[in-house]
């Protein structure tokens, strides 16, 4: 782990169907968030179909980025690390399968309070990516 890796959280999982809440600061998007709160707020990501394909897509949309390293994979829960390039700050980043044809998300940074968009850019780059591999 790299000088600004953070200690990994022990909140994180699926806690009575949902993923963990992010803190106030803004360096946190999460599909389970309040619509009303834009700064934290993300779509979740939507499939029609089979659940199954859709997350072997999801899984191999998220494994194939730069520097993320699966930390935890269970049936329908996925959970990663994805390190930046240049200091080597550590991100969380969650994907749980919701049988309503979503798969609900959250990305959130350990260390400082901005994350100037990052987390919100990875999880459009996910979903891009997961909707190029559905076609």
């Amino acid at each position: 782990m790299g000088l600004f890796s953070g200690t990994r959280p022990d909140s994180l999982g699926v806690n009575a169907g949902k993923l963990a809440a992010c803190k106030p600061t803004p360096n946190c998007v999460a599909s389970q968030a309040d619509k009303s709160d834009a700064e934290h707020y993300i779509a979740p990501i939507a499939f029609s179909g089979d659940a199954t394909r859709a997350w072997e897509l999801l899984k191999r949309a998220v494994i194939g980025m730069e520097r993320v390293s699966v930390v935890r994979e269970e049936s329908g829960y996925l959970y990663v690390e994805q390190t930046t390039w240049l200091m080597g700050f550590v991100d969380d980043c969650e994907f749980a399968l919701d049988p309503a044809g979503l798969i609900q998300v959250r990305s959130a940074s350990r260390l400082g309070r901005k994350d100037f968009g990052v987390n919100r850019a990875r999880i459009e780059a996910v979903r891009t990516r997961f909707e190029e591999l559905s076609k």
